[in-house]
């Protein structure tokens, strides 16, 4: 089976935020799946996605403050301005953490350890709502 599909992710503000039940909800076939792999594509330049710590918020609290340290905003020598202080940044953060993740799913669900899940790491002030291409691949269930 072969499955693509365009999500949305609700606007949320800057940030990492768990969005691993979100994402999940919006595609059912998932359940179907004996074995196979989700693909996710963030389809934004200012935002990234990544896997980690799906327990403790003070992790994603630590991962901002710890970004916007290695990449702050205003520096003298950034010349793509026309956005915002924050726009710049953001590119830079998303293409560190990347705009992709291969996850595998068996037995109707994602094989995430027990402490995982899917961050979007919204980089932006307002970032608005995100997109994401879904591409989910794998063998059925027997019925």
């Amino acid at each position: 089976m072969w499955l693509q599909r365009e999500i949305t992710l609700k606007p949320r503000s800057r940030g990492f935020h768990l969005v691993t039940a979100e994402v999940v909800a919006q595609i059912p076939e998932l359940e179907t799946l004996e074995v196979g792999l989700m693909h996710l594509l963030l389809q934004h330049t200012s935002a990234s996605l990544t896997l980690n710590e799906n327990a403790d918020p003070s992790v994603r609290i630590d991962f901002e403050g710890h970004f916007n340290r290695v990449v702050p905003e205003n520096e003298p020598w950034y010349r793509h301005r026309d956005e915002g202080p924050d726009d710049l940044p953001a590119h830079i953060k998303s293409s560190l953490l990347g705009a992709t993740l291969t996850l595998p799913v068996g037995g109707g669900r994602l094989r995430l350890g027990t402490w995982q899940g899917i961050y979007l790491c919204e980089h932006r002030d307002y970032g608005g709502s995100r997109r994401l291409v879904v591409t989910l691949q794998g063998q059925p269930a027997p019925i």
